[in-house]
C-alpha cells in the first residue's frame, strides 16, 4: 500500500511521434511509449522499470500521435525534484527521439490521469484523390482515394453530434456501454491542403475517432447515404458499411481537467457505469 502522506503526484504532458510505436500500453517485446517512458523513468530514479507506474489519460493505439498527451506517476517526496522534463528529454533524446515531455508538474493526489478528464479532443487529417500530396505530412495524413466534398462532410458529421450509443463506431468494453456524449465534429481545410476534423467529447470508446471519420467520408464519397448514417447510428451495432479509417492520420491533441477542488468528484463521476440510452432519450 502506498503511503500517501510522503507521497507525491507528478503530472506528465507528453507529445509523440507515433509511427513507430506499438500503441501507448506495454506489450511483451513490442516497442510502445508507455515501455519507453517507464525505461527512462527508471534511469532517471535508479530503478527496475517493474517498479515504475504510468497512468495515461488515453491509450493511444499503434501507429497514433499526440501533442496532448496526459499522465501521472507517484513518487516519494524526496525523488520530485529529479523528475523534470528537461532530465526526461535528456534521456529520451538517446533511446526515443520520437517521444518528449512537455512538462512535469506536481498535482494533487485526487488527479487521475484518466478518471478527472472532463474531455478529450483529437484532430483527424485526411487528402483526398484532388489534394496534391506532400512527403513531409504524409507519416501524419491519411488518403482517400476519392474526391470529398467538405461541405458534406460537415453535413454528415453534424448528424453524430450529443448524447448517443455509439456502439455502431466503437468496440465497447465487456460489460460496458458506448454511452458518449461527442461534443464537437468539425472539419476545416488546412493551409497545406489536407482535411482536418476537429473530435472532442467527454470519452472516447476503442477506434471509435476512427469509425467516426470512416463513417462520414462514406458518405462525402457516395458509399452510404446520409440517412443510412442515421440509421446506423441508432442501429447501435457495428457494421461493415463504412471503413474504420488508418491510425496515422489521428493525434490526440488535448485532454481537459476541472479545477483542483473538482478532481475527485469527477473521478467518482467517471469511474460510474453509464446506464445504457433509452430509445426516447435518443431522440431528445
Amino acid at each position: 500500500m502506498k503511503d500517501f502522506e510522503h507521497s507525491a503526484r507528478l503530472r506528465l504532458d507528453i507529445a509523440y511521434d507515433g509511427t513507430d510505436f506499438h500503441g501507448w500500453a506495454m506489450q511483451p517485446g513490442l516497442r510502445t511509449v508507455q515501455g519507453e517512458l517507464h525505461s527512462a523513468l527508471a534511469t532517471l530514479l535508479r530503478r527496475g522499470a517493474e517498479e515504475i507506474s504510468v497512468t495515461v489519460g488515453g491509450r493511444t493505439d499503434a501507429g497514433v500521435h499526440a501533442r496532448g498527451q496526459v499522465a501521472h506517476i507517484d513518487v516519494s517526496r524526496d525523488l520530485v525534484d529529479r523528475i523534470t522534463a528537461r532530465r526526461l528529454n535528456g534521456v529520451l533524446k538517446r533511446s526515443a527521439p520520437d517521444l518528449l515531455l512537455h512538462s512535469v508538474t506536481e498535482v494533487p493526489l485526487a488527479f487521475d490521469a484518466r478518471f478527472s478528464a472532463l474531455r478529450r479532443r483529437y484532430e483527424y487529417r485526411l487528402r483526398d484523390s484532388l489534394a496534391r500530396r506532400d512527403p513531409l505530412t504524409a507519416r501524419f495524413t491519411a488518403e482517400v482515394s476519392q474526391p470529398l466534398d467538405l461541405r458534406v462532410l460537415q453535413v454528415a458529421a453534424d448528424e453524430l453530434l450529443g448524447l448517443n450509443d455509439f456502439t455502431s463506431f466503437c468496440k465497447a468494453r465487456e460489460g460496458a456501454t458506448a454511452v458518449r456524449e461527442l461534443l464537437h465534429f468539425d472539419w476545416r481545410e488546412t493551409e497545406d491542403g489536407a482535411y482536418a476534423a476537429r473530435i472532442e467529447a467527454d470519452a472516447f470508446c476503442h477506434s471509435m475517432v476512427r469509425a467516426l471519420v470512416g463513417a462520414v467520408v462514406a458518405v462525402a464519397n457516395g458509399r452510404i447515404s446520409l440517412s443510412e448514417l442515421i440509421t446506423l447510428r441508432d442501429a447501435r451495432e457495428r457494421t461493415s458499411r463504412f471503413t474504420v479509417m488508418p491510425a496515422h492520420g489521428l493525434s490526440l491533441e488535448e485532454i481537459t481537467y476541472p479545477a483542483d477542488a473538482d478532481l475527485g468528484a469527477r473521478s467518482e463521476q467517471t469511474r460510474a457505469k453509464r446506464d445504457p440510452l433509452s430509445p426516447q432519450a435518443v431522440l431528445e
